[in-house]
């Protein structure tokens, strides 16, 4: 940026060698494959979901180009969430999770200091999800984790799934919460609407139920990182509140849900300068972090774009940039 300030973009996808070479061989995970169609390589999931093989999932020196020309310094990657996996057999999500941390760690170091890696983890199998955590935190020297929004139907705030919250509470990093799908969720099939209203649904689904369940307060160092600026969640806020005011369903927290905006963090992608200066009127400038999705095709703009049209300058500018996400992910001295 023009004034000095480091960007750091958190929301940024990868495919990892490892995976592309997988897919290339016919053997990639969960019968995804690549075509070639056009003279351009698509990655093709057998569920019906298919984009295009960007360079920039996979190629270090076509990422770093690309990070350039966007004029970011740091780039925080995790998987693109249509590996999740977390529909496969519980050997197939371990056996591919090792794999993909082990790829991203390396794509990390050969970066000199460029790109933080998440981790991803086997959240149907809650033990060994633990277990990942710890080696991709401990040995890989990774940043944190991404997770779904749900695991198939069964929400981050499950009893099942408290032990991989506890673990990234213990260990101090924070839980990237993303929606995923590989083909048309039933009723959104038209028009794209499974990601243009699905995704941000079930972002405001997944951290109204970790609000209104307690889990926030049976977690209280816990950090989450909710995508596409909260979903539907900034602007149905007061709902929520009166909702815990007059239905006794909803008062499994503490406090009113309002009081529990300042436990998560919130990316920028939210497309208009008005929403996303809403957003940080709502929350503060202090829990905002720029993210731009790429290199998908819903993917916002370069840091300053997404500044200049939200009206952001001075330190709430440099603080969404990359200073709230340096303390968030740990990064303080990467990328310097």
């Amino acid at each position: 940026m023009s004034d000095g300030a480091r960007v750091v973009d958190v929301h940024t996808h990868v495919i990892p060698p490892a995976l592309v070479a997988a897919m290339r061989a016919g053997d990639g995970p969960d019968g995804a494959r690549t075509a070639v169609e056009g003279g351009r390589e698509w990655v093709v999931h057998r569920q019906g979901y298919r984009y295009p093989l960007e360079p920039p999932f996979h190629d270090l020196d076509a990422r770093l180009a690309a990070m350039d020309a966007a004029g970011t310094d740091v780039a925080v990657v995790s998987l693109a969430p249509p590996f999740l996996l977390h529909w496969a057999p519980a050997d197939e999500a371990r056996e591919v999770a090792r794999l993909v941390n082990e790829d991203v760690a390396a794509m990390c170091e050969q970066a000199g200091g460029r790109l933080a890696g998440l981790a991803t983890l086997p959240m149907q199998d809650p033990a060994a999800a633990v277990g990942e955590l710890e080696r991709a935190v401990g040995e890989l020297g990774l940043r944190g984790a991404q997770v779904g929004t749900t695991v198939e139907g069964v929400p981050l705030d499950h009893d099942e799934l408290a032990p991989v919250l506890a673990a990234a509470e213990r260990l101090g990093v924070p839980l990237l919460v993303h929606p995923y799908y590989v083909g048309s969720a039933p009723g959104y099939e038209d028009f794209y609407l499974t990601n243009l209203v699905n995704n941000p649904l079930q972002t405001a689904v997944c951290a109204a139920r970790l609000i209104l369940s307690g889990a926030l307060d049976r977690h209280p160092r816990l950090r989450v990182l909710l995508v596409h600026a909260g979903g539907h969640l900034p602007f149905q806020i007061g709902r929520l509140d009166h909702g815990h005011a007059v239905r006794p369903e909803a008062r499994g927290c503490a406090r009113p849900p309002s009081a529990y905006l300042a436990r998560f963090a919130y990316d920028t992608i939210a497309f208009r300068g008005d929403a996303l200066a809403f957003l940080v009127g709502l929350v503060g400038a202090e829990r905002v972090v720029y993210g731009s999705d790429t290199p998908f095709d819903m993917a916002d703009g370069p840091c300053p774009e997404v500044l200049a049209r939200a009206g952001l300058e001075g330190a709430a500018a440099a603080a969404v940039a990359g200073a709230n996400a340096a303390r968030l992910f740990g990064l303080e001295e990467v990328g310097r």
